[in-house]
Formats: C-alpha cells, sequence, structure tokens
C-alpha cells in the first residue's frame, strides 16, 4: 500500500511542477565565483578546485538513492539539514522513484531543487563506494591543457634598457609579458588523481636565468581514494581542511554571500591540489584512515616560500632573520626574484573525526615551523603579530543536526599569545519555505594560524568580534528573499585604522523567476567601516565612517535553447565626511549562444562603466576559458568588450579563443609603476586547447 501511495504522490508531483526549472551548471558556477571574488575583491583568485567540483557532478551526476552524508556534502549545495531530511525520507520510504519526489522533502524549496537538479540523478543502480587501485587506473581518464594568455599594449617594465640597468632597477622585469600554463592529469571520478601543472606568470622568464628549468612554479600530485580503512592517501601537493577554517583551512572558502544559508563550511579533510596559486597548498605526503565512526587525517608538509631575508651584523646564518613573507608568487624584477624560496617552512598535523549520521566531532592539532626567525617591524596596528620561528594549534569542532537544526562551530587556541578563536552557529529551516542562519565570531587580536579561512569581514581570523544573521524566504515558486545583517568590531587596531573600530554590513536580494527562460534579481547592499580619517592634522587621528552601498539589477532571458542574454546595471556610493561623495556604475549586456548540435558556442559582452575614482571600482564576473577566473574591476570611464569562442572537434579536443579590449575616455595612460600602459586602451588575448582521452 504504501508503494501505491508513493507512485501517487509522484504523479501528484509530475504534474503539478510545470514551473519546476534548473539552472544551467554554467550560472551556478558562475554564482558561486562571484559569491567569493565579491567578499575577497580580489582579481587574482584561483578556484580551480571549486569548478573541478561541480564539473565532475555535471559529468557524473550523484545518485540521490546511494550518495551517502560525504558525498552530499561534497557537492557544496546542500545544508545539513537538507541532507539529513534526504537521508531520513530514505530510510523511512526506501528509494526514490523519480527526481519529483523531491518536492515531497519537508526542508527543500524549489529553488534548492533547482539549483542541485544539474549534478544529481535518481536510479536503482548502487554507487560503488570502495574502488581498488587497480580498478580506477583501468577506468581513469586523461585531460591535458595548454593555455596562452597576454596584454598586447606595451607596459612600461617591458622596455628593453641595457643589462646594467636591468640588474640594478625594481622597475623593469626580467621576462616577457605573455603567461603560459600546462596541465596533465589522470583520474577517475574523485578516487584517483595523478598530475602536473605548470605555469609561467607575465613578466618572469622562461628557461633562463632565474627561471632556467622553465616554468616558474611546478605542481605534482598523486592521490587515492577509494579504501575501506585506508580511505585516502596523497602524495606530493595536496590540500587538508579542518572544521570552520579557524585552526587549518589550505585554499579558498565561502563567506558572506548572497546565498544566506551558506554560512557553514563543510571541510573536505584531504584533496589533491590542482590549482596554481603558489602559496595556499601543501606539499609532502598526507593519508586519511577509517575505522567503523572514526577517522584520522595526518598530514606533513614541507616548502619553500618566498621572504625578505635580513642580514645582521655577521654573515653568521643563525643571525639572518625574516622581515616579511611575500604571498604573491611573482618573479619578475630583481627584488622579487630575490626573495624567492628564501625560507623552508614546516607543517605537521593530525584531525581526529568521530561521525554520527547526526553528529560530528573532530580534534585538530598542527604545527607550523620555518628555518629562520620572522621578524616583522613592529608597528602598532600589528604588535600581536607572530614573531618567532613556530607557532602550535589545537582545536575542536562540533555538527550536531537536531530535526530541523544544524548546530556547527569550532574552537582553536594558538600556542604563540595564547590567542583563542570561537566560531558558533546554527542554521534551521522553519519549514521548506524560510531558511535562517546565525553565525557568532570571536577572535582575539593574539591569535595566530597562518592557513585559515574562518567566518569574518576582515581579511584575517584574528581581532574580530561579530554577530551574523541571515533569511531567506521562497515566497512562491518564482519569488524569492534573501537578507542579512552583519555587525562587527575590531578591538584592537588595524592597518590604516588607529583605533578600535566598528561596523555593519546588510543586504537584500530579491529574485523572481517564473519559467525557466526568465529570471530577474534586485539587491540592495550597504557597507560601513572605520578608517582614518583624511582630515587628520598630523597629532591625533580620528576615525571616520565609510559608508558604501552599492546597487544591483541583473536580468536573465534564455530567448531559444541556443540562445542566451544577461543584462546587468549595478550603481556604488561612498561618503565620507573628508572627502565629497563619489559613486560608480556599469552596464553589461550579455550573449550567449550554445547550439546544442553545433562543435562551436560563442560569449559576447559589451560593457560601459563611469566611476569617480578607483575607490568606487565595482568587480563583475566575465566568461573565460575552462579554469580561467576572470573577475576584473571596472574603474574610471570607458567601455570595454569581449568575444570568446570554444570549439569542440574530434570529439576529444575543445579550443578556447578570447579577445578583450577595454577603451578609456579620460585617461591617457593606464596603471602605474612597471604596469603603467600609455594610452587609454588595454587589450587581452587567451587561448586554451584541452585534450581528452
Amino acid at each position: 500500500m504504501k508503494r501505491h501511495r508513493k507512485y501517487i504522490l509522484f504523479f501528484i508531483l509530475l504534474f503539478s511542477s510545470s514551473t519546476l526549472f534548473s539552472q544551467e551548471k554554467n550560472d551556478i558556477i558562475q554564482q558561486r565565483i562571484e559569491f567569493i571574488s565579491e567578499q575577497l575583491e580580489d582579481e587574482n583568485i584561483d578556484l580551480t578546485a571549486l569548478v573541478e567540483n561541480l564539473n565532475f557532478f555535471f559529468e557524473n551526476p550523484l545518485n540521490l538513492n546511494s550518495a551517502d552524508e560525504e558525498s552530499l556534502n561534497e557537492l557544496g549545495l546542500l545544508t545539513d539539514v537538507q541532507i539529513n531530511d534526504l537521508l531520513l525520507h530514505r530510510k523511512l520510504f526506501g528509494k526514490m522513484i523519480s527526481i519529483y519526489e523531491l518536492q515531497s522533502l519537508p526542508y527543500w524549496d524549489l529553488n534548492t531543487i533547482s539549483l542541485v537538479l544539474p549534478f544529481v540523478k535518481v536510479d536503482d543502480k548502487l554507487d560503488q563506494l570502495h574502488v581498488s587501485l587497480k580498478e580506477a587506473i583501468q577506468q581513469g581518464k586523461f585531460e591535458a591543457y595548454f593555455r596562452f594568455q597576454t596584454i598586447l599594449e606595451d607596459k612600461a617594465g617591458y622596455e628593453d634598457v641595457p643589462d646594467s640597468i636591468l640588474n640594478s632597477s625594481n622597475s623593469y622585469y626580467h621576462g616577457d609579458p605573455n603567461r603560459y600554463y600546462t596541465r596533465l592529469r589522470f583520474s577517475y571520478r574523485t578516487n584517483l588523481s595523478v598530475g602536473i601543472t605548470a605555469e609561467k606568470d607575465p613578466g618572469e622568464q622562461f628557461f633562463k636565468g632565474a627561471q632556467s628549468n622553465g616554468f616558474d612554479f611546478y605542481s605534482a600530485h598523486a592521490f587515492y581514494k577509494g579504501g575501506k580503512y585506508l580511505k585516502s592517501v596523497a602524495l606530493g601537493d595536496y590540500q587538508v581542511q579542518v572544521g570552520q577554517g579557524l585552526n587549518f583551512w589550505s585554499g579558498y572558502a565561502f563567506g558572506k554571500t548572497a546565498d544566506v544559508t551558506n554560512v557553514k563550511k563543510s571541510a573536505k579533510s584531504l584533496k589533491p591540489y590542482t590549482s596554481v596559486d603558489e602559496t595556499r597548498f601543501l606539499r609532502g605526503a598526507a593519508f586519511e584512515l577509517g575505522y567503523k565512526k572514526f577517522s584520522l587525517t595526518t598530514f606533513g608538509s614541507y616548502k619553500a616560500v618566498d621572504a625578505s631575508v635580513i642580514v645582521g651584523d655577521s654573515l653568521e646564518e643563525d643571525l639572518q632573520f625574516v622581515s616579511s613573507i611575500n604571498l604573491t608568487g611573482l618573479h619578475r624584477t630583481n627584488s622579487e626574484i630575490a626573495k624567492k624560496n628564501q625560507l623552508n617552512e614546516i607543517v605537521v598535523g593530525s584531525n581526529l573525526r568521530y561521525k554520527l549520521r547526526n553528529l560530528h566531532l573532530g580534534i585538530a592539532a598542527v604545527y607550523l615551523g620555518y628555518d629562520r626567525d620572522f621578524v616583522k617591524d613592529t608597528l602598532p596596528y600589528n604588535s600581536f603579530d607572530f614573531r618567532g620561528k613556530s607557532n602550535f594549534s589545537i582545536s575542536g569542532d562540533y555538527s550536531w543536526v537536531y530535526r530541523n537544526f544544524n548546530f556547527f562551530g569550532e574552537i582553536s587556541r594558538s600556542s604563540y599569545s595564547g590567542g583563542f578563536a570561537n566560531l558558533h552557529g546554527v542554521l534551521f529551516s522553519l519549514d521548506r519555505k524560510v531558511q535562517m542562519s546565525l553565525v557568532y565570531r570571536n577572535y582575539a587580536r593574539d591569535y595566530q594560524t597562518f592557513y585559515n579561512a574562518g567566518f569574518a569581514e576582515g581579511s584575517k581570523t584574528q581581532n574580530e568580534k561579530g554577530l551574523y544573521a541571515g533569511m531567506k524566504i521562497s515566497w512562491t515558486r518564482a519569488i524569492s528573499t534573501n537578507v542579512y545583517i552583519d555587525a562587527f568590531k575590531f578591538p584592537w587596531l588595524k592597518f590604516q585604522v588607529d583605533g578600535p573600530s566598528i561596523g555593519h554590513e546588510y543586504m537584500v536580494q530579491q529574485g523572481y523567476r517564473p519559467s525557466r527562460r526568465f529570471e530577474i534579481y534586485v539587491r540592495f547592499r550597504e557597507q560601513e567601516k572605520q578608517r582614518n580619517s583624511r582630515l587628520s592634522d598630523g597629532t591625533i587621528t580620528e576615525l571616520e565612517n565609510i559608508l558604501q552601498r552599492n546597487y544591483r539589477f541583473n536580468l536573465s532571458y534564455k530567448v531559444s535553447e541556443s540562445v542566451k542574454l544577461k543584462s546587468r546595471v549595478e550603481y556604488v556610493t561612498i561618503s565620507r565626511s573628508s572627502k565629497d561623495k563619489e559613486d560608480g556604475m556599469i552596464i553589461t549586456q550579455d550573449i550567449i549562444y550554445k547550439p546544442k548540435s553545433s562543435p562551436i558556442s560563442l560569449s559576447l559582452r559589451y560593457a560601459l562603466f563611469d566611476t569617480d575614482s578607483y575607490d568606487t571600482r565595482i568587480y563583475t564576473y566575465e566568461n573565460n576559458a575552462l579554469y580561467v577566473f576572470s573577475v576584473p574591476s571596472y574603474y574610471y570611464r570607458g567601455s570595454r568588450a569581449y568575444a570568446m569562442v570554444r570549439y569542440k572537434f574530434f570529439r576529444k579536443f575543445d579550443l578556447w579563443v578570447r579577445y578583450g579590449v577595454s577603451i578609456f575616455a579620460n585617461r591617457s595612460s593606464i596603471g602605474s609603476g612597471a604596469e603603467e600602459i600609455k594610452g587609454g586602451n588595454k587589450t587581452d588575448i587567451t587561448v586554451q586547447l584541452r585534450m581528452k582521452f
């Protein structure tokens, strides 16, 4: 009888779901990239791991009838309450007979279902949880990427000067202006990955001088997951994530975004490193052991990092120390080349976890040491920052799902000055239409860890207290609202903030999506922080409030199965008492042409922008080749256009060609220093070839 009721429910849901639709994979990936870039305000981010994860599940949809909690977490699109909801449904009613049955889950709203549909499936087959190394090798695939990028206009740093000037000045680059990238990888699902990645940044030498071995950065890894007791092994370069990112987290993570329920981090304890960020990874070996409800991840890393070395009165090596660590990964000028690999870093740690279906507990300990003393200049704002040779941190984290509530958090302590960091939060669903989130954090001014990504307003998990509250409401199938408010304070000084400061941020986003072809959202975001006043008389520096407001209107319309239009208008204002009010605006129009029967797809954009200064810059995502991340800032006055063509041929090859040009109407030069371009035009080219076997 239960089975008959289930089929009746299926047909009711099927006929009532005429407006149910799924978002396209590229839309979701673009949304995720924009989330992080808007928070970090950084053009040079590498989110390869994020895109790889969603691409994998798009090509290998997750079977919701057999997926375990770990796999559902890896998807990165569901809350723990929704995951628990699905697992409980399977336990009570057995396997689902259709994807439409997700509508019967109490805490799965239609927006969530729309979000996950491109990456999941429902069938009777069981996914193989434990895969032997031999099977993974036999069924794996090989991919190769070759990429070329350049700016056509001449920059000041590439001027042809005599060797005597080139070798004594930091105003000129030793290499050519091209970026080269190569990646070779053999993989099987998420169980096996072996690969090499290499990159040369613009301005760096290639097969000569400081880079006589070719590329400036090489990364290699071997990774296996799938054993029952030896759950995973990583050799070479890899990443480790613990808890909520207070103690240890390599790689980027989400913070405050328009998805207000995405405040909890889902740590992937061990994974291979495939990006080209030259700092936020580990190099060495790691393994994860599992027995019943326990798992243990242990890792060790030893790698060289860039640093400025200061030599004391003696040439003795033990009298040398490091004054700063360079995280850019760039080696173009004499000073950047001199910093290369001047400091050796060792990281050793373990993370023990206990997992029931509704309860996760973990403890972790991490040691980080250097072979030279790290002694930065002491200024009032950084007087509590780390100095010395080593730091030891311990932490405990938890996650508990009780009915429609998910309580989570982490407590961590660092040995340097004994500073503590705390984060505690709760996600809960009042019903399928209303989801809420609360997060409290308290990071001491003397808390120190080097690999972290705690939920924060500042760039560090340090010197911050705050309370965040978010709400997501799905009013109807077509109408949704996301809103959050975050109040924070910095108990100690910060860079360009000569006193304790406070601030707030709130955002409201209203979405309307009546069909799979049409979507509109409008967003208002306000942020107020305090910084040093520009009216200081040189004795006492007062703090002033800086109020920034962003207004956005975004429209997407699918004209046909092959053509999609995207339009956006964004306006920003900045107010502070020491300067006249400034504003900026950007208008973008995208045309995306992707016919299913054709090997050619096309992406076009035209944008107009006008801002009073660099302070009112606006970051906007741009389409680019796979694993190329373009989130440039638009500022001053001008226009920008780009065209990208993707061509698939012989089934195994993909070629991307992208041409973009920015024209500044009110500038006689672009950039400054070695990056300065004479004139008002800037032209960029990307060419990438992918081979799959």
